[in-house]
């Protein structure tokens, strides 16, 4: 049997739909639906680093994309749908009460912040993240030792503690916490009721720290002695986890009817988007695959045999089946990428947005031709300066430091800046760092055992800049492929979709007919490597400084 596969894929700013045919992988048609309250700013203090999601907004622009498909497409198409499979940012966790209801979704909480997802770049709960750290480093078993060994202040627990101590009226009502890409596939198969509800491997081993190992999760107490407001909220997750080649169940006839779909369609559990991304771009051993847009996030595979005991420290964590089943799935990434690039180029246009000609037809028009057009020329500018040439060293810590060894507290630094230093020499600079924190977590994997001969990039990044892409692959000094697919983490939920629709009899078998090829290759420029071997360690030098010493 064959079919259609719709991979849905909520990232940032919006949700893309796409319908791929389980012959052949052709892409047969995607829409894109933006959040709406998102784009107007709404529940975000970025000064604060505050960045929250209202659930409306999933729910509204998955149907606004869903059904924009179907305007699109010959009748009868929805019916050919087999299968639903989500990625969706993360972690990026939601509070819902007793009965499974996300508590921005009633009306005393429709405009509080902390009901809302706490999107994945919010770094409210440093505080939080660093209690959790200690109290796990003092245990008699170190509960995160399959997560790198520091908790993140991106992830559940920290999230869910500061959002239990910043609000009374939110912690009153708040049952549980429920990871996005877990929230999608419940919400669709009306199983979101805590009695219902199930959980994805991905999210609860990558963030919620669960390990079969321990039995689900750690204990009650390990929690309750870090903040008695965390008491019981362990012994109301399901301690048993599922590989995103399984189904949570069948499509209800109320999202049936509000989708056009064939209602018992079968919905997998979700993953984060990364690794879909990487399903899609067939990661195998050796290979890793790098999700390139505002921030990154790295996935690799290693066999059972190949990882053994090793625990590899300071990435996103180690997961059996978090990527591909049978697998140990691994992830580490950095807080800001393409951001970085975004916040030189808003540096460089304040004059025009608030100086005191600005809003004038003349400054609004040299701001869309500028904005449009900033970051490609500052390219080509950078591209003919050679490397070391600007006698400038940057650190890529914009919003924190992801991995290796999580801290959102440290911050980016540039030394070197003279008289001389122009645009394309700062610039030039950035897009090194962000190369040198790629290298950073490569050469992590390969400290602890973990193979990286090679790395397929995804992600707008990778197709819009020869610049940054063959700057990083001499930094990495390693090959690199671009996907073809623009939508690569909406084809890898897709190729799960074909999975759990059962067209194919596994992942591996999906990934042979769906997954994308290579659009283009980058080789690195050998006679680069010893200046730029020379420029790393003036990076991690610099980093050593502004991290007190602390950073490798």
């Amino acid at each position: 049997m064959t079919g259609l596969a719709l991979g849905l894929d909520f990232g940032t700013d919006s949700v893309r739909a796409l319908l791929v045919d389980t012959e052949d992988g052709r892409e047969i048609a995607t829409a894109v639906a933006e959040y709406p309250r998102w784009k107007q700013g709404l529940y975000c203090v970025s000064a604060k680093d505050q960045f929250r999601q209202h659930p409306l907004d999933y729910i509204e622009s998955l149907e606004h994309a869903v059904n924009e498909l179907w305007q699109t497409l010959p009748a009868e198409t929805a019916k050919r749908v087999i299968g639903i499979s989500f990625d969706t940012t993360g972690s990026t966790p939601v509070a819902v009460d007793k009965n499974g209801c996300a508590l921005a979704l009633k009306e005393e909480f429709a405009e509080d912040p902390n009901a809302m997802f706490v999107l994945w770049k919010d770094h409210t709960a440093v505080a939080e993240a660093a209690e959790i750290t200690r109290a796990a480093s003092d245990a008699t078993t170190n509960y995160l030792k399959y997560e790198g060994g520091i908790y993140s202040s991106e992830w559940y627990w920290a999230k869910a503690l500061h959002v239990l101590r910043a609000s009374r009226a939110v912690a009153a009502e708040t049952y549980m916490f429920v990871e996005h890409c877990d929230w999608m596939p419940a919400l669709l198969t009306d199983t979101t009721h805590p009695d219902q509800f199930r959980m994805g491997r991905c999210a609860a081993g990558h963030k919620v720290m669960w390990h079969e190992s321990w039995g689900g999760y750690p204990p009650d107490s390990f929690f309750s002695a870090i903040d008695t407001r965390l008491a019981g909220f362990r012994t109301r997750l399901p301690n048993d986890t599922f590989t995103s080649d399984k189904a949570v169940g069948g499509l209800s006839p109320e999202w049936s009817q509000r989708l056009g779909l064939p209602e018992g369609t079968p919905v997998g559990f979700g993953a984060f988007d990364c690794h879909m991304g990487a399903v899609a771009a067939n990661v195998r051993p050796g290979v890793l695959t790098k999700v390139m847009g505002t921030s990154t996030c790295d996935i690799t595979v290693a066999h059972y045999e190949d990882v053994a005991d090793t625990c590899v420290k300071g990435i996103c964590g180690q997961v059996d089946g978090s990527v591909l089943p049978g697998m140990i799935g691994l992830e580490a990434g950095q807080s800001a990428f393409g951001d970085l690039y975004a916040w030189f180029k808003n540096v460089l246009l304040w004059p025009l947005n608030n100086a005191t000609y600005a809003g004038t037809a003349d400054a609004s028009r040299t701001l869309e031709a500028l904005s449009d057009n900033l970051i490609a020329e500052l390219s080509n500018a950078a591209s003919n300066r050679t490397p070391g040439e600007s006698g400038l060293t940057a650190l890529d810590w914009i919003n924190g430091r992801r991995t290796p060894d999580a801290d959102q507290t440290v911050a980016m630094a540039i030394t070197g800046i003279k008289m001389g230093s122009d645009a394309p020499a700062l610039f030039r600079s950035m897009v090194e760092a962000t190369a040198f924190g790629a290298r950073a977590i490569i050469e992590r994997f390969r400290e602890e055992g973990i193979a990286v001969d090679s790395v397929v990039a995804i992600g707008g990044i990778s197709k819009k800049s020869d610049f940054v892409m063959q700057l990083c692959a001499d930094i990495w000094n390693c090959k690199i492929d671009v996907l073809e697919s623009d939508q690569s983490c909406a084809l890898g939920a897709a190729i799960f979709a074909a999975t759990v629709g059962n067209v194919f009899a596994t992942v591996a078998d999906a990934q042979k007919v769906m997954a994308s090829p290579v659009w283009k290759s980058y080789q690195p420029n050998p006679e680069n490597k010893a200046v730029y071997d020379d420029l790393y360690a003036r990076y991690l030098a610099l980093g050593q400084y502004v991290d007190g010493g602390h950073s490798e």
